[in-house]
């Protein structure tokens, strides 16, 4: 019992430390990293110092007794620590901005190891005597980057958000990799495993692969699992923490493959579809615990760990010396040809957005090492198998390097910071800077008298504050008037990125709100990803571009098509036609939100020529959104209006939860009254929550129905002309007949129209008329291109039942030749004329 308390204690102190330092690494201008690494080295000397010496007394000397008695093993240290730290750094990243950069992240995070793997392992293997293998385990075992130091730096000083994405991306592979070298390495060192590099190679991408797909697989789950624990916060969130350990140990102990690589993969799965998949509160929740928990676990490894640097020193001499300068040189060189050799070219292939000179000398600069690269090397000291002088080499050269690249690096990473102007605005963003110090100052000068006249202050007072904020004001102003020959273009794009922001911020809104499902959501923050991409490579072109493609039918569509036209299966094109409709409305209402906030507030930020500019492109993107609905609620007016009264009906619900919320609030209404509210007010927010079936309406015999060609008939001959039809959904702009392809089907309109494109103007066919019966009675070629203007039903006839139909029906067979006839002489006409 005794010993368990010792245990606590201990843990409760090294935390209560890591918390006090915080304010001194404040106050000191220091990263929180180095100060926890300088505290943890002191604290382990006088450890020792403390047991060599004899026992203290008291609380004191019982707490240092106890860290210095800490035993935790490599294992420990990595079983315990880092599924929680690599959970951490992935749930809280930007996954659709992780992925715009994948191709340079990927060559950090796996090239980049390789490379630093191989370059160390070959120049200490030149100078050393420890033999190849010793020296690419150390080189392994040093690869591993540690972001914390780094984007905490980032962050304070406000450096383009792609730089810390790119550090923070690349830790988060940079480690599965490095993990995988040195188990293969050490296995080699240990003699359980021989030198054969294609072996090695086969291993490593089979432990990655491995990895990815099961990570991929958890994150489903637990997503799944988000489904069926819905508005339970507590139990969300121990989900995420209980599958940050479970994957590591499934995938490590039991399928063997990268357990590393799977935490992350199941972390970004989550931070992906998670946002949709629980409440806002719960989402902010999870963070926060996840925060918190990541706190907890740097921490405490960073204090754990370099409490052994003293010890892992010993045998630090003039030869270890000179073998660690080999060591950095060769680190930073490998680092550099990849940056400044391989993402080139990327550029040029187009695989990724250019990565400028001054990111990535910050990127090679801030290559610092942690408590992780220790973890290893304490890994391989404590391997009884691993020769002596081999554990020496290991322990003194990477204790060495990480503490180089803490005290050295990091300090030092803050200055070439500013000296590369990375923590400086463009001009563009300085111009809105200016404007909103602006715009802010003058409100606030406005109001001061009347905050004054509240609190009962002196004229005096409030009039010298006043002028403080005059003085503010002019000087905006004046920063403003310099800033005046930035081009109007530069604002556009910024009015523009600013408009995508508050776009993305409408659609968190509507779904914090239970306006809109959490899929129709995830479709919306993609599409407006695409046009942030798109604004950020190709301006306003390339904004555009994205709203295009948002608009455009993908493959999902075209492959739910296809089914529906191959098998008849009707689910999959139905459950997208109508997640369509939801993102056109949201997204109609989103623009409409933001051509308000063009004209109220844009011209405040971005000036009055560039608000004119954005509100012309946004006025595009409307247009083109109302289109694609207008098609949609001509052929599915019914769905249409159901589905717009159930979004009324939500936003009703989001009302009156508020008002009842506001009487609870003010004691009109007893907690016994509200939770009876609320729990009726539940029951029709589930009931709204799903959504009305869309009928596609493609019953061939209630479509032949619709063709007055064959209203006349009696109901047996309509179910046997139904049975030689295909019901068909065509798609605005889709060609249904192109000219010069032979004739094999005529097709006839139940509902919507077609486009025939002839000369000197096209011919448009409406409900009920048919066309391509002329190719199938002459035998000739199409002779003209014909489109779909909407959604349109068609139903078609195949040349081998067209004799059949025609055979059963003289009417019907006149009709048609008439109607060729009639449709060939107008053509040679036209022709002639």
């Amino acid at each position: 019992m005794h010993d368990i308390a010792m245990a606590v204690f201990g843990i409760g102190g090294l935390l209560a430390l890591a918390t006090l330092l915080v304010p001194v690494a404040a106050r000191a201008n220091l990263a929180f990293s180095l100060v926890l690494a300088m505290a943890g080295i002191v604290l382990g000397v006088v450890a020792d110092t403390v047991g060599l010496l004899g026992g203290m007394g008291g609380a004191v000397g019982d707490f240092l007794h106890t860290v210095g008695r800490f035993e935790l093993s490599s294992e420990a240290f990595i079983v315990v620590f880092l599924p929680a730290l690599l959970f951490e750094t992935a749930v809280v990243v930007d996954v659709r901005r992780l992925l715009d950069d994948l191709a340079p992240i990927l060559l950090l995070a796996v090239v980049a190891v390789l490379v630093s793997t191989f370059a160390i392992g070959l120049a200490l293997g030149a100078v050393s005597d420890v033999g190849l293998v010793a020296c690419l385990l150390l080189a392994a075992v040093v690869s591993t980057t540690d972001p914390i130091a780094v984007v905490a730096i980032f962050r304070e000083l406000g450096v383009p958000h792609r730089l810390s994405l790119l550090v923070e991306g690349e830790s988060l592979f940079n480690d599965a990799a490095a993990i995988a070298l040195f188990t293969l390495f050490l296995g080699m060192a240990t003699g359980e495993r021989q030198p054969d590099v294609l072996a090695g190679t086969a291993s490593f991408l089979r432990g990655f692969a491995g990895g990815l797909l099961v990570g991929y697989v958890f994150g489903r789950l637990v997503c799944w699992g988000f489904s069926l624990l819905r508005g339970q916060r507590f139990a969300e969130i121990t989900l995420t923490v209980a599958t940050a350990y479970v994957v590591f140990i499934v995938a490590e102990h039991y399928l063997h493959v990268s357990g590393v690589v799977a935490v992350v993969t199941t972390a970004l799965v989550i931070s992906f579809q998670g946002r949709t998949r629980v409440s806002a509160a719960t989402w902010t929740s999870l963070l926060e615990v996840w925060q918190q928990v990541g706190f907890w676990a740097s921490s405490l490894i960073f204090l754990l760990a370099t409490m052994r640097v003293p010890k892992m020193l010993v045998g630090m001499d003039a030869a270890a010396l000179g073998l660690l300068a080999v060591l950095i040189v060769s680190a930073l060189a490998a680092r550099a040809v990849v940056l400044f050799g391989l993402f080139p070219l990327l550029g040029v292939v187009g695989w990724a957005e250019p990565v400028g000179r001054p990111l990535r000398l910050v990127v090679l600069w801030g290559g610092l090492r942690g408590a992780i690269s220790l973890a290893l090397a304490l890994a391989v000291v404590e391997n009884p198998r691993v020769p002596a002088e081999v554990k020496s080499f290991v322990s003194v050269l990477c204790t060495g390097f990480v503490l180089f690249t803490l005290f050295v690096n990091a300090p030092l990473l803050r200055p070439l910071i500013r000296l590369l102007k990375l923590d400086r605005l463009s001009p563009s963003d300085m111009a809105v800077r200016c404007r909103a110090i602006a715009s802010t100052v003058e409100t606030v000068r406005q109001r001061v008298s009347d905050a004054a006249d509240g609190y009962g202050i002196e004229r005096s007072v409030a009039a010298e504050l006043a002028q403080c904020y005059t003085e503010r004001l002019e000087q905006a102003e004046t920063h403003l008037a310099q800033a005046g020959n930035v081009c109007n273009a530069d604002m556009v794009r910024t009015g523009l990125a600013m408009l995508a922001a508050r776009e993305e911020v409408i659609y968190r809104r509507h779904y914090r709100e239970g306006v809109v499902p959490g899929q129709v959501t995830r479709g919306l923050l993609s599409a407006v990803a695409r046009i942030q991409d798109g604004l950020k490579t190709g301006g306003i072109d390339g904004y555009m571009a994205g709203h295009e493609r948002a608009l455009a039918f993908p493959r999902r569509f075209r492959l739910a098509l296809l089914l529906q036209r191959r098998l008849g299966a009707d689910g999959p094109l139905a459950r997208y036609i109508a997640d369509r409709f939801e993102r056109l409305l949201m997204l109609q209402a989103a623009l409409n939100a933001l051509t308000d906030m063009v004209a109220r507030e844009l011209p405040r930020h971005v000036g009055a020529d560039g608000a004119t500019e954005v509100a012309a492109v946004l006025a595009v993107r409307l247009d083109g959104v109302e289109k694609a609905l207008a098609a949609l609620r001509l052929q599915y007016a019914d769905f249409s209006r159901e589905l717009q009264m159930r979004y009324l009906q939500r936003a009703a619900l989001r009302i009156e939860e508020n008002e009842y919320r506001r009487l609870r609030a003010e004691a009109m209404v007893g907690a016994e009254v509200f939770n009876d509210l609320m729990a009726d007010l539940k029951q029709r927010v589930a009931h709204l929550a799903r959504r009305p079936a869309i009928n596609l309406d493609l019953d061939p015999e209630t479509m032949v129905a619709r063709v007055p060609l064959f209203a006349a008939l009696p109901p047996d001959a309509v179910r046997q002309i139904s049975r030689l039809l295909r019901p068909v959904l065509a798609v605005p702009g889709e060609m249904v007949v192109r000219k010069g392809e032979g004739g094999d089907a005529m097709y006839f309109v139940a509902s919507g129209a077609v486009e025939v494109m002839v000369t000197p103007r096209p011919v448009r066919l409406g409900s009920g008329d048919f066309f391509g019966e002329m190719a199938l009675i002459s035998g000739a070629p199409r002779s003209a291109d014909i489109s779909s203007l909407g959604f349109c039903s068609l139903l078609v006839l195949r040349a081998d039942d067209f004799q059949s139909l025609v055979s059963a029906s003289p009417v019907l067979r006149e009709h048609i030749h008439d109607t060729a006839r009639r449709r060939s002489g107008e053509a040679a006409s036209e022709s002639q004329s």
